[in-house]
């Protein structure tokens, strides 16, 4: 999901695990952050967080440093508004730098903009690298990392003079689900969120398990019907060939580093290539990017491109992928179980610790159950059912998932009393159809980008922006502007 969730980083990035204990401690960003530089007008902070926040005796009481920046290079100090990040799967700078809509918005509204990391991804591990043993990763919960956003945002506001200050969350993808979260859960503290990108139905339980593989064949139906035709052609060559355990041709066509050898490998093939058209459609952005790896401009209509660009559609598949997993062109080969990790989630964890710490979310309470079957969609029969997941989590993480949780605890469909949220949703995005498309009142608004991949509203202006992005941006403020002034009245009211 990651980005969904981050969780799609298709190269390994090691993150520091030692934890800092001399608190306060900040430094002025200047250097490079995954080969991308990173915005000077951020401070990176570290704050003491709790590690356990429901249980007093759990884990000897103990704290850790969460990683969060912060910019006041707009603020009107005391007065004006905090815009609020409410960090997701991965390192809290690769949000920060892919969402500059927040920013561009804070120069606006005069507010303080602060980017929160979420727990156990980062360098937010709680544990440093014993983060992901058991039973440590317990505590790697959608109720903790909200109650780490509830703490961070009081207690800034009063060291930062900002308690008159009304608070906005955004967030993208899962991020936007925990400004949703953040909303029903402390409207005290939070007036407002904008989700963006946010599946809160279909991560619920709730919908058809088809639909997001359904809605990815779309994105590439819509460019050309025979570029999904090719791509359901593709694999059907490379099923005859499994079963004719033709593995050195297999080897060849996909220049793979090693030859297949069991029906595990092609299962293996099959998830690391759906997954790369997967990638492809989430970011259609109209301008070449790098978040979540490196991807050209249009990349469904550059893949399509590819796939109808020869006679050979297995070498065709190979490119098309290649798009993803060799942006660079350096790869000479591709190594199967490097370049992808299956997981509880089947629309991909990405690699390193943000993967454990996203697999285990999947297997606890974020409900992936989606499967692609080649008939509603054009990728090889891949199920995944409830009792596939408890299977697996029970086998890697010792936990039985539970059913229908985040509908219990977050509401779900049953949002008719919730207030001043947007849900924001993008027409070729494949999380779309799991999130909220239509209005439930005037002030549970739905924004629909009818030229919008993941989360494009959070993203920096450019001049490639459709039409539609712009004003779905435009709109949010508007609403954003109303929220503010709305919980300014409300506060003198009571003061």
């Amino acid at each position: 999901m990651r980005t969904i969730l981050a969780f799609f980083t298709v190269t390994v990035t090691l993150f520091c695990a030692d934890v800092l204990h001399s608190l306060p401690y900040s430094h002025f960003q200047s250097r490079k952050h995954n080969g991308v530089k990173a915005d000077p007008q951020f401070t990176e902070k570290y704050f003491s967080q709790t590690v356990d926040h429901f249980n007093f005796n759990s884990m000897g009481n103990g704290s850790f440093n969460q990683r969060y920046l912060i910019t006041d290079k707009y603020w009107k100090k005391g007065y004006g508004p905090i815009f609020f990040y409410t960090g997701n799967e991965g390192d809290i700078w690769e949000f920060a730098l892919n969402s500059g809509f927040i920013t561009e918005l804070a120069a606006q509204q005069g507010a303080l903009v602060i980017f929160a990391e979420h727990r156990y991804y980062g360098t937010s591990l709680p544990f440093g690298n014993d983060s992901f043993n058991i039973p440590q990763i317990g505590l790697l919960t959608v109720e903790q990392a909200l109650a780490d956003y509830a703490i961070m945002i009081t207690e800034l506001k009063l060291q930062l003079g900002a308690t008159d200050s009304p608070v906005i969350v955004f967030g993208g993808s899962y991020g936007g689900m925990l400004s949703v979260y953040m909303r029903l859960k402390y409207p005290n503290i939070v007036a407002g969120a904008l989700a963006a990108s946010a599946p809160i139905l279909s991560t619920a339980g709730l919908g058809d398990s088809r639909q997001f593989f359904r809605d990815v064949t779309a994105d590439f139906a819509n460019v050309a019907s025979e570029c999904r035709d090719a791509v359901r052609q593709a694999f059907h060559q490379l099923k005859d060939l499994a079963e004719q355990q033709d593995y050195s041709r297999i080897q060849s066509e996909f220049a793979l580093c090693k030859p297949p050898s069991s029906a595990q490998d092609i299962h293996q093939l099959n998830g690391l290539l759906r997954n790369g058209f997967t990638l492809m459609a989430m970011l259609d952005y109209p301008y070449s990017t790098h978040f979540m790896g490196n991807m050209p401009a249009n990349p469904v209509q550059v893949a399509c491109k590819t796939m109808l660009g020869g006679s050979n559609l297995l070498a065709n598949l190979r490119d098309t992928a290649g798009i993803v997993y060799n942006s660079t062109g350096l790869l000479t080969c591709f190594d199967l179980y490097s370049l992808y990790v299956e997981c509880a989630d089947p629309t991909g964890c990405g690699l390193g610790f943000n993967s454990q710490a996203w697999d285990y979310q999947a297997c606890t309470e974020i409900e992936l159950c989606y499967e692609s079957n080649n008939v509603t969609d054009m990728f090889p029969p891949m199920p995944f059912t409830e009792r596939e997941r408890e299977v697996y989590c029970s086998k890697r993480w010792a936990v039985v998932p539970r059913p229908g949780w985040l509908k219990i605890q977050f509401w779900a469909d049953a949002l008719s009393t919730a207030s001043n949220i947007i849900f924001s949703n993008g027409d070729l995005d494949p999380w779309a159809n799991g999130g909220v498309r239509k209005a439930l009142s005037s002030s549970l608004v739905a924004i629909n980008i009818s030229e919008g991949a993941h989360h494009l509203d959070l993203r920096a202006s450019n001049e490639a922006d459709p039409v539609s992005v712009i004003k779905a941006r435009k709109r949010e403020a508007e609403l954003i502007t109303q929220w503010v002034e709305m919980e300014r009245r409300r506060s003198q009211k009571f003061s």
